[in-house]
């Protein structure tokens, strides 16, 4: 799997009508109306995230490895 920032994370759900709700220090919150659970993806500069936290956001957004 791809590893990616937060910050390049952040991009992709906004491309699949994901809503940034509000910023909480490094954290951005993700909410859509349909899905009742939120994304908070935190912003820690370039920094990779962990791979299960990616898997994590990539089920819950529907996002496809492909998208990365």
């Amino acid at each position: 799997m791809k590893s990616i920032s937060g910050k390049e994370l952040a991009k992709i759900p906004e491309r699949k009508c994901w809503v940034l709700r509000r910023i909480k220090g490094s954290h951005h919150i993700y909410v859509k109306e349909e899905v009742p659970v939120r994304i908070s993806v935190p912003i820690h500069g370039n920094k990779p995230l962990k791979s299960g936290l990616l898997k994590h956001f990539m089920k819950v957004a529907g996002i496809d490895e492909g998208e990365l």
